[in-house]
């Protein structure tokens, strides 16, 4: 059986005429509504999932099992008018079922583009395509229909650019817009009654429907058909989300599409083909439809042609990229592990400070490290000051007991002076010129990092 194709409201499920409808008999384009037009009857019909406030629950998931059960696959589309509670349904549905057979496909087309492009791809579904391949169609097809309306004003109009000057016609009577929103979004202000159609026409041959709003007027019939060169003009009901996608009633909608089925199949069928990594579906472009996942050539680092997704699928590709290639050098060597153990935290400037006179520990001014480590300058000296003779830092002496004139062990900072070392010296009633704060002795600087410094923190 055929794929099922689905829409989201009743007036999305436009009928397909026969062939002989849209090849323009007697010399002329046809016009008319669906229903003076003879149908398809090879076309399957469409399948609607109402809202939720229109259908129970129980009863969609009844009768979208019967769908699968019957069709193997079910596409559903929707506009980007549809209410949030219908899409939260639709995903409802699909994860209740726990189907991966479901496609759920929004689509950025005004409701009457997603009437023709659900058509389209009903056209399709008895062509021979597989699922796959038919729902990645409905983006490669939304790129050949020309939907736009004919607006009687453009202040709720928010899906396509709207400059100030038209925001201000708006309020004029009588202004009328024309208004492309795809391919390519266009405005114009137009006059009803001429001739000019102003809008991009399409480079290959289409088959335009209209549907009418509250809004008065010829100019799609009488203006932009003949200068699109059309091969027909049907009417269709108006959608009931063209209102909320344009943002006024006042409106006549339109789209042109390909008609010829056998055109689009041969459209579809040109695109290259591959197979999804992860549910093995038959994929064309860049995403598979049912599962959303990037084919392997998109992923990040290549990707791989396997089955298993994008995040296992790099791993095999990272790992070969870090073997060496036969006779290429070998790589560099790794550097020495840092004997501190803690050089991830020095990359990230979180390097710990040990006290002072604690050996072994790189960075830290006048502990000497390991053999062969840069030493660290210690504070720098000041004009007219004796160097410190008892301080340990900038000095390099080492604490610990055995060590001649100096107290304590590791840890303890010796901040007794010079004095003690070098015999008694009167003390300066005043601090030496340039210094500040009042220090115990002209040695002890109060520097950051000094002995009486640390020992105050301490």
């Amino acid at each position: 059986m055929p794929t099922a194709i689905a829409v989201t409201s009743p007036d999305l499920a436009l009928p397909a005429p026969e062939p002989s409808a849209w090849l323009g008999q007697g010399g002329g384009p046809p016009s008319g509504s669906w229903g003076s037009t003879p149908l398809d009857r090879q076309t399957p019909a469409a399948v609607v999932l109402r809202a939720p406030h229109q259908q129970p629950l129980d009863e969609a998931l009844t009768e979208t099992s019967a769908v699968l059960e019957h069709h193997g696959h079910l596409v559903v589309l929707y506009s980007a008018a549809c209410p949030p509670e219908h899409v939260r349904r639709l995903h409802t549905l699909r994860a209740v079922l726990e189907s991966d057979r479901i496609a759920i496909l929004p689509s950025a087309l005004p409701p009457l583009g997603v009437a023709v492009l659900a058509r389209q791809l009903r056209q399709l579904s008895v062509c021979g395509f597989s699922p796959g391949v038919l729902a990645c169609a409905a983006r490669l097809l939304a790129h050949y229909v020309h939907a736009g309306a004919l607006l009687g004003s453009v202040t709720g109009l928010d899906r396509v650019e709207v400059d100030l000057r038209s925001h201000m016609k708006s309020w004029l009577p009588g202004a009328h817009f024309a208004v492309l929103a795809t391919p390519q979004p266009q405005l114009l202000h137009v006059d009803r009654h001429g001739t000019d159609a102003g809008l991009r026409p399409p480079g290959f041959a289409t088959r335009l429907a209209v549907a009418r709003g509250q809004l008065t007027a010829d100019w799609v019939t009488s203006a932009l058909a003949p200068a699109w060169q059309v091969q027909g003009v049907y009417e269709a009901h108006l959608p009931t989300e063209s209102a909320r996608w344009w943002g006024t009633q006042k409106l006549i909608e339109f789209a042109a599409a390909i008609p010829d089925p056998a055109l689009l199949s041969r459209l579809v069928a040109s695109v290259r083909r591959e197979e999804c990594g992860w549910c093995g579906q038959e994929v064309i472009g860049d995403r598979c439809a049912f599962c959303a996942a990037p084919l392997a050539r998109d992923r990040a680092g290549g990707g791989s042609a396997g089955r298993e997704p994008a995040a296992i699928a790099g791993a095999p590709a990272a790992l070969a990229a870090t073997a060496p290639a036969p006779g290429a050098p070998p790589p560099p060597a790794a550097p020495a592990p840092d004997p501190s153990g803690c050089s991830t935290l020095r990359q990230r400037g979180l390097s710990p400070v040990a006290p002072a006179g604690v050996p072994g520990v790189v960075g830290i001014s006048g502990v000497p490290g390991p053999d062969g480590a840069p030493q660290v300058p210690g504070p720098p000296q000041i004009t007219g000051v004796p160097p410190v003779t008892g301080a340990p830092h900038g000095t390099g002496v080492r604490y610990g007991p055995g060590v001649p004139g100096v107290r304590g062990g590791p840890g303890h900072l010796d901040v007794r002076g010079p004095d003690v070392m070098a015999g008694a010296v009167q003390r300066p009633t005043a601090p030496p010129p340039g210094l500040t704060g009042d220090p115990d002795h002209p040695d002890l600087r109060t520097l950051p990092g000094g002995a009486r410094r640390v020992a105050h923190v301490r």
